[in-house]
C-alpha cells in the first residue's frame, strides 16, 4: 500500500502542479474553484501520509511548501493570479487531508490490535 500512496501522491503532486501553472483555459473545471482547490490539496495530502507514514513532520512542510510556491509561481504568469488565500485554502486542506489519514491509520492499528489474542505473557511451549 505503501508504493501505491507515494505513487498516488506523485500522481496528484504533476496533476496539481499542471492545473496550477497551466494557461487557465486548459485547467480542467470540475465545480467551484475553491472546492476543487480544496479536494486536490486533501487527497494530497492523504496520499502523502499513507505514502510516508513515518514522516509526519516533513509531509506536513512538503504540501504546505508546495501550495505556497505554486501559488507564488502564478504571480509571473500575466494570466493567473497569486492570491494568499487560496495557498492558505490549499494548504489548510491539505494538512486536513495528512490528519485524516493519521486517524485512519490509528483507528486501523487499534482494530488490528484488538483482535490479535493477548497470550504474549504465556511462556512458549505452555498449554495452560
Amino acid at each position: 500500500m505503501t508504493s501505491i500512496s507515494r505513487f498516488a501522491a506523485f500522481v496528484l503532486f504533476a496533476a496539481i502542479t499542471f492545473a496550477t501553472l497551466s494557461p487557465i483555459q486548459l485547467r480542467p473545471h470540475l465545480g467551484d474553484a475553491n472546492t476543487e482547490r480544496a479536494l486536490a490539496y486533501a487527497l494530497f495530502g492523504l496520499a502523502l501520509a499513507f505514502g510516508f507514514r513515518a514522516r509526519l513532520v516533513q509531509a506536513m512542510l512538503f504540501v504546505c511548501a508546495v501550495a505556497g510556491v505554486l501559488e507564488l509561481l502564478q504571480a509571473f504568469d500575466p494570466g493567473r493570479h497569486a492570491r494568499l488565500q487560496d495557498a492558505l485554502l490549499k494548504a489548510a486542506a491539505g494538512l486536513i487531508g495528512i490528519a485524516l489519514a493519521r486517524i485512519v491509520l490509528a483507528v486501523a492499528t487499534t482494530v488490528v490490535a484488538r483482535s490479535k489474542p493477548q497470550n504474549s505473557d504465556r511462556p512458549l511451549g505452555s498449554k495452560t
